[in-house]
């Protein structure tokens, strides 16, 4: 069976990531636009950053949880792809073979005159720290205001599969949000959420959990459907 499975944040909070963003919208007491776009990099790139360097710091102290593991292990019955709004390589430490990054990746930075040009990077990123055109490199990440390139990538694999699952995302940040209207009218969808965003119907079954629980739990439903 050929599966979709669209994490978002809560998967990662599990794991002890910080989900960026409260309840007021600050990320780590800053407004998003002054860590996460453009402008904001403009205006104060040493804050921004800091602000990535934070996270990747924390990111490294961090494991993947049983979610992330339990994802891995449906490859061994399904053809799974992973589409995730995370910036973090859990999904991949846990074994996870296929993932697609919409926002970028924490682990990797880009170069400032050439967006072509990546880099593998596991330390602080600082002010003079360039590309081999000596250009300021930045962290390979989507910020506000910039496309998603893998977008298409993203609807590709969503509307080739036969079931869908959901995992510690509200769908409200867009465009993210916008993948589920590409599901085929016959793939299930399993929704997985403390706070599910969508009620259960025939095609929609709703799991009012964490993802360390719930996702298993999604997992014997469809080798039970098999």
């Amino acid at each position: 069976m050929k599966i979709a499975v669209l994490t978002g944040a809560g998967i990662s909070a599990e794991s002890g990531l910080k989900t960026f963003r409260d309840s007021n919208g600050l990320w780590e007491g800053h407004d998003v636009m002054e860590v996460a776009s453009p402008e904001g990099f403009a205006k104060n790139p040493k804050l921004v950053l800091d602000f990535y360097n934070q996270r990747r710091r924390q990111l490294l102290e961090v494991s993947p949880n049983d979610a992330h593991l339990s994802i891995a292990q449906l490859e061994s019955k399904h053809e799974v792809q992973i589409v995730t709004q995370n910036v973090d390589d859990l999904h991949e430490r846990a074994g996870s073979s296929s993932v697609l990054h919409l926002h970028g990746e924490l682990l990797k930075v880009r170069s400032t005159f050439d967006e072509r040009n990546v880099l593998d990077w596991c330390e602080d990123l600082n002010l003079g720290d360039l590309c081999s055109k000596n250009h300021q490199l930045r962290p390979d990440i989507v910020w506000f205001g910039e496309a998603v390139p893998l977008m298409v990538d993203a609807i590709s694999i969503v509307e080739q599969a036969q079931a869908v699952i959901i995992v510690g995302t509200s769908l409200q940040v867009y465009p993210a949000a916008g993948l589920l209207q590409y599901a085929s009218n016959t793939a299930q969808v399993y929704f997985v959420d403390p706070n599910p965003a969508l009620i259960s119907s025939d095609r929609i079954m709703v799991y009012s959990e964490n993802a360390t629980t719930g996702v298993q739990k999604v997992i014997d439903q469809i080798n039970l459907n098999r």
